[in-house]
């Protein structure tokens, strides 16, 4: 009867055998652990539009083009619009400025002669202001003449001659006089001289004319003739 338990502990040595090893690694898992969790993929954004949104794109026709909507890069600023020629801003624009308040009559005296249209279809220039400066900047004469004839065309545009300066103007044969004698002796400067000469019919000695559309430094530099006054300022 002392033999009987052998077999019970011959049985239980298998078991704690089949204890001791590890699980092979093609085992079964645990029922618990039979699902795997399946892996995350990353998710995407969403590929932007290739159009703005109808209600953006609506409010951006209607903002200025200088105005830009979400982050976008903004594309250099193109350059300002061309001005529209303006002849009284060009006048100012090229303004100078006296240098003294001498108002004296200076051995050099500039002339400038605005003209009018007379005759058939006012092709004819009559004269209708005459300016004198003083070599300091200063005006030492300045007129509205009355032509001889009926004004066709005033060449407001050009001369800024309006029918309201008519009304203080002086008599040609008056306005003659008074260049006449204020540049007698003197130096006369300026621009296409004979045109302001013609119509104050007057003459006066080369020698003391300084024309700079006759000026050899300003016909040199595009090989012109004549320098219109435009470029020289």
């Amino acid at each position: 009867f002392q033999r009987a338990p052998q077999p019970q502990a011959a049985a239980a040595a298998p078991q704690s055998s089949m204890a001791a090893q590890p699980p092979s690694s093609g085992a079964p898992a645990a029922a618990g652990n039979t699902k795997r969790t399946p892996k995350r993929k990353p998710k995407t954004k969403p590929a932007a539009p290739s159009a703005l949104n109808p209600n953006w794109a609506q409010l951006q026709s209607k903002l200025p083009a200088s105005t830009f909507l979400g982050k976008r890069k903004r594309p250099a600023p193109s350059p300002p619009p061309a001005p529209s020629p303006n002849p009284d801003a060009a006048e100012l624009s090229f303004k100078l400025e006296p240098t003294s308040d001498d108002t004296s009559l200076t051995k050099a005296l500039a002339l400038d002669c605005e003209m009018v249209g007379v005759g058939a279809g006012g092709s004819k220039s009559a004269l209708a202001r005459a300016t004198l400066v003083n070599s300091f900047g200063n005006v030492v004469y300045d007129e509205y003449v009355r032509p001889m004839e009926r004004i066709v065309d005033y060449r407001t545009h050009i001369s800024g001659i309006r029918p309201k300066h008519m009304n203080k103007a002086k008599d040609f044969s008056i306005v003659q006089k008074d260049i006449a004698e204020l540049i007698t002796g003197r130096v006369l400067v300026g621009h296409a001289l004979h045109h302001d000469l013609k119509v104050l019919l007057l003459g006066h000695p080369k020698k003391d004319i300084r024309d700079t559309s006759e000026y050899e430094v300003f016909r040199r530099l595009d090989g012109l003739t004549i320098y219109t006054l435009t470029k020289i300022a």
